[in-house]
């Protein structure tokens, strides 16, 4: 259906504002999530009552989610501080540990196999190459290059859709407010690398630490001075 859209839902931040902008555009919109070993698997959780709040918005547009497993495929590759008990740093190749190769290369490649079997036209991801940690499979050449593989090998014409792309978190903050969910990121969405929801801060749950929750922070400050302004 060209009116249709499957939303990588991750629990997090840019998920959601994802999925809120998902909703406004097309007119059947089903989501996916992904378990891979992360151990901030507490995201997962906050799945249902995010899908909760913006079904009540948006009625019959919301279909069905699915849950994918996919610990067993990314098992043996090798831990990083995204999936193992290591502390966070950057490597030698500039990069930070938290980086797990070949994660959205997966997400994408098994949402597009969903979608297939679904009849949905665009995948939707949170991918952005502003505020990305310099991780190389949220680059916007790397996305487009993956929708013309995945479209070859599944003989089909989807569109990988990453509405942050080109923006910062600011900006993003600024798109939740413009679609009226900034409490529903604040209360119910998820991105601390580390897992924690014992702490509750103005911009949301977190350690307040980690690479995740300086970048959330900053992006909150940063458009509460614009709107304060």
């Amino acid at each position: 259906m060209e009116d249709s859209a499957l939303v990588l839902l991750s629990g997090g931040q840019d998920s959601t504002t994802c999925l809120a902008w998902a909703l406004t555009r097309f007119s059947l919109v089903e989501t996916v999530g992904f378990f891979y070993g992360q151990r901030h698997r507490v995201e997962l959780d906050c799945r249902a009552a995010i899908r909760a709040a913006l079904g009540a918005r948006h009625g019959s547009r919301l279909g069905p989610d699915h849950m994918l497993d996919l610990s067993a495929a990314m098992d043996g590759l090798g831990a990083t501080a995204m999936t193992g008990e290591i502390e966070i740093a950057m490597t030698e190749e500039g990069l930070p540990n938290t980086f797990v190769p070949g994660r959205n290369l997966l997400f994408f490649t098994c949402a597009a196999a969903l979608a297939y079997r679904r009849g949905l036209r665009h995948i939707v991801g949170g991918m952005c190459e502003t505020d990305f940690s310099g991780y190389p499979d949220c680059r916007d050449d790397t996305i487009k290059a993956l929708q013309v593989t995945i479209n070859l090998g599944m003989n089909r014409r989807f569109v990988l859709e990453t509405p942050l792309m080109w923006i910062d978190k600011a900006a993003t903050w600024g798109l939740a407010h413009e679609m009226g969910i900034v409490d529903l990121v604040v209360e119910h969405t998820h991105t601390c690398y580390l897992g924690d929801r014992s702490h509750r801060h103005d911009w949301g749950y977190g350690c307040g630490r980690c690479p995740a929750c300086a970048l959330r922070l900053a992006g909150f400050r940063t458009w509460k001075e614009a709107v304060l302004f």
